[in-house]
């Protein structure tokens, strides 16, 4: 039987108006510890803050026909919340909207927002390997480059969906528009020697 703390923690949707736009986002309610629960929805409203900066810094301008931000739980177990936050915005004068994705992962009991980079052993060559996964998938499905792919950067936007991490790349960062945001998912069993044991990665990776 599951221990209750291994339970999927609650999610109120919330929502932001404002002229021209509508943005809804999560926030966690429930938690045992107030102060971890305020961590983690300080954390998703900042990060909702700075999409919408990013839509004003990368279209070059201060209004917008349309925006709208949505977002999606990925994981909800095992002490760990991943979930994507997407915001959406057409300016007048542009031929396309440009849609911004990021990535949050948490650990539920402790509140700690995870890069990257701390999902796996110290000193492991985990750019290395992700990348190569990458480029095998890229040729294996034939996705159109508009830059030639290297490796990832040390902390690539990512998500954690089941038994997978799923590594991300913003519209027009390295395929064309018309490709989105490429989404590389790579299962966490071929990741087990560099993965940190303890962290969200390796918490997928058990069968209990």
């Amino acid at each position: 039987m599951m221990a209750i703390e291994s339970l999927p923690v609650s999610i109120l949707t919330m929502s932001m108006q404002r002229e021209g736009a509508t943005i809804y986002y999560p926030q966690v309610i429930g938690l045992m510890d107030g102060t971890v629960q305020q961590s983690i929805n300080e954390a998703i409203y900042q990060e909702v803050q700075t999409l919408i900066q990013e839509q004003h810094e990368k279209q070059d301008t201060n209004t917008f026909a349309e925006m709208i931000g949505t977002f999606e739980i990925k994981t909800n177990e095992r002490h760990v919340l991943s979930l994507t936050l997407t915001n959406f915005a057409f300016a007048a004068g542009h031929a396309n909207g440009l849609t911004l994705i990021k990535g949050l992962t948490f650990d539920t009991t402790t509140g700690k927002k995870y890069h990257l980079s701390e999902l796996f052993k110290e000193g492991s060559d985990y750019v290395e390997v992700l990348s190569m996964h990458i480029k095998e998938q890229i040729e294996a499905r034939d996705i159109p480059l508009i830059v030639d792919f290297t490796q990832i950067s040390p902390n690539q936007d990512y998500y954690i969906a089941d038994k997978a991490l799923v590594i991300f790349f913003q519209t027009i960062e390295i395929a064309p528009h018309s490709e989105g945001s490429p989404m590389f998912p790579i299962s966490v069993f071929a990741l087990e020697d560099i993965i940190t044991e303890d962290g969200p990665l390796g918490r997928m990776a058990t069968n209990s």
